[in-house]
């Protein structure tokens, strides 16, 4: 079976990242496949990213924008993605989200947030 099939025509995807205690923490993002791989674009200075740094192992699911399960949880590693993978995963956001993703980056900017991206590999 496919891995990635059922996220194919999903708008949101659940991350589940893990805290050193072990105890698992969810969060419904946009995201963009390509070649195989799941990237998130987060704000560099999140809970997630830090939780990410202490352990790479994540899970993800589709969900809807609250969060409700659309899928089976896959397990997954995740990496923070290259400047060349940064710049492709930026067009394809702005493909898949267009006017949504602008306003999004337009709010953003006036309040200062940098942001980073996680490739997934499922």
């Amino acid at each position: 079976m496919d891995r990635l099939a059922q996220f194919a025509s999903q708008q949101f995807v659940n991350v589940e990242t893990f805290r050193k205690n072990g105890q698992g923490v969810q969060t419904p993002v946009w995201f963009v496949e390509d070649k195989g791989t799941l990237y998130v674009r987060t704000v560099e200075n999140s809970f997630k990213v830090k939780r990410i740094r202490n352990t790479p192992r994540v899970r993800v699911m589709p969900c809807d924008v609250r969060g409700g399960p659309k899928g089976e949880w896959v397990e997954g590693q995740a990496h923070f993605a290259t400047a060349v993978e940064d710049k492709r995963v930026g067009q394809l956001l702005t493909k898949k989200y267009g006017f949504q993703k602008t306003i999004f980056e337009v709010m953003s900017k006036l309040q200062g947030r940098k942001y980073t991206v996680i490739a997934i590999n499922v």
